[in-house]
């Protein structure tokens, strides 16, 4: 039989073994394996729509697979071809798809089914602009609020309130935001003008991630029905009064590079038409993606998106997490020029925002140095983090190098120890992938976040150690469940600096070097 029957428990267990056909024969409908358990509709949906319509969905939840049938053979075939060479990742799983022995897929009316033809319906009425999701009241598609309660789990790169309106205004008007931090966690209110559109929002955004692996957006419906914006700036917006004040929080130097070091990193949501669930066109950043050939595209992929195909393109490969584009590193160049800092202690310092690779001292400028990161969305969250601050009386100046890479001296050639390289470090606190350091990445500050501590060292030991430097501690706390963490809060954040870089990596005995970096938290 070339037609896969939905059954009305959603399964089809006689037929489901060997499914997979040979590459070689194409079908419309595409079998994807691999998926994350708490993977939605809207997720897998999406992963079809770069290439045409999306016209039934089967999801074998219990299996972590799934059967997506395109409109025609040709989409499935670009779809299939493209995803051969570009692997998909959803929330850090690489997703994998072959043709079906199938045909088409038969629908039913199973709870499952229903639910998957909500999906199709609601993600095919954001790509058209219709309104009409009335029919689908029964799948949870009524009437609720127009403000979204925004939640940003896993926080690597910042995310600013210029971002959240590009990746929700594809869905329709944003009238207002107000983004704050509560239970420190990063949060935003987002106001549409009617609840069908922040319905359509949440179906296609919630659980997805904003950049490869992290920034993880967890959206609910907020029991306010309106916001009460009273300033324009940084924290807060009303799109439909430009003329209010800005207020005390004006947008600092530093949130403005943090904004464009985010621009650079890899997978960006708002980027991409697509990227997990994703349902919107590249705007703010299609300009880092204009102009790049992408291997292996097809022309015309995203043309129903109305969107110009090497951007969209470039942009959708981004946010599938392998990047194949011509002459592009994700997050630019990854060499620093760093400026009154002692270049011994910029491993240091700049190695809590990322593997430092190379430090080169400049031969006629020995308070300046060159600093290789392993790639350069490391380089630009050291340099938004850290231009600017404090050190021995100082301030540091972190730019980006018109190099692009801090040279080895050659075979019998002596460069005066000017070059160091740290390559195989084992401070590097990056090498493991998916390593907690990765959402620990915090602006300096003056509390400090102590980990690897034995048990045999008590808090005086530990006031005593930073105060030996002539720091003042103002306060301490062990944590309640584990005492080898620990916060300390010094007396300024010039004060913490100084000390990171001192005491990192301490011998505390008992085989336990301690570990230092900035916390978010305050006692």
């Amino acid at each position: 039989m070339d037609g896969l029957f939905l059954s009305a428990n959603g399964n089809d267990s006689k037929k489901f073994k060997g499914d997979i056909r040979s590459p070689g024969i194409p079908s419309r409908v595409i079998h994807v394996r691999k998926l994350p358990n708490d993977i939605n509709e809207a997720e897998v949906i999406s992963l079809g729509l770069p290439f045409g319509k999306v016209t039934n969905l089967l999801m074998l939840k219990g299996k972590n697979q799934a059967f997506l049938e395109m409109n025609t053979e040709e989409s499935a075939q670009t779809m299939v071809s493209y995803y051969s060479s570009v692997t998909p990742v959803i929330r850090n799983h690489p997703i994998y798809m072959q043709y079906s022995n199938h045909k088409e897929l038969k629908t039913d009316n199973s709870p499952n089914q229903v639910r998957a033809q909500a999906a199709l319906q609601a993600v095919n009425a954001v790509q058209t602009g219709s309104m009409s999701l009335s029919t689908v009241d029964g799948a949870g598609m009524g009437s609720q609020s127009p403000v979204l309660r925004v939640i940003v789990e896993n926080l690597f790169y910042p995310v600013t309130l210029d971002v959240l309106h590009q990746i929700f205004s594809k869905f329709g008007t944003v009238l207002k935001i107000i983004t704050f931090t509560k239970n420190n966690q990063f949060q935003a209110l987002v106001q549409y003008s009617d609840g069908m559109t922040a319905q359509h929002a949440k179906l296609s955004l919630d659980g997805q991630n904003i950049y490869n692996a992290c920034c993880t957006l967890r959206i609910s419906f907020s029991k306010l029905t309106s916001l009460n914006v009273k300033y324009n700036n940084d924290k807060s917006r009303d799109y439909t009064r430009p003329d209010l004040p800005t207020g005390d929080s004006q947008p600092s130097l530093n949130a403005q590079t943090m904004a464009a070091a985010a621009l650079t990193a890899p997978g960006i949501i708002s980027a991409s038409p697509y990227a997990g669930a994703h349902g919107f066109p590249p705007t703010f950043a299609i300009q880092q993606a204009a102009g790049l050939s992408l291997q292996g595209m097809p022309a015309g992929a995203f043309a129903s998106l109305g969107v110009p195909g090497a951007a969209a393109a470039a942009a959708a490969a981004a946010a599938a997490g392998r990047l194949s584009l011509s002459g592009y590193t994700a997050g630019g160049n990854s060499v620093m020029l760093v400026s009154n800092l002692n270049p011994e202690l910029s491993y240091l310092l700049v190695g809590v925002y990322g593997d430092v690779m190379r430090v080169k001292i400049l031969f006629n400028k020995k308070e300046n140095a060159l600093v290789q990161m392993s790639d350069g969305t490391q380089a630009q969250l050291a340099m938004s983090h850290l231009n600017g601050q404090k050190l021995y009386g100082k301030a540091l100046r972190v730019t980006l190098s018109k190099h692009t890479t801090v040279q080895l001296p050659r075979e019998g050639h002596e460069d005066q120890g000017l070059t160091k390289d740290y390559s195989n470090s084992p401070l590097h606190r990056f090498k493991k992938p998916g390593s907690k350091n990765y959402s620990n990445i915090f602006p300096p500050s003056s509390t400090l976040h102590l980990s690897n501590i034995p048990p045999s060292v008590t808090e005086d030991h530990l006031r005593g150690l930073f105060l030996s430097s002539g720091a003042v501690v103002k306060a301490f706390k062990f944590f309640q469940k584990d005492r080898k963490m620990a916060l300390i809060q010094l007396g300024s954040v010039e004060e913490a600096i100084e000390s990171l870089i001192k005491f990192h990596n301490h011998d505390l005995g008992e085989n336990h070097h301690l570990r230092v970096s900035f916390s978010k938290s305050t006692i």
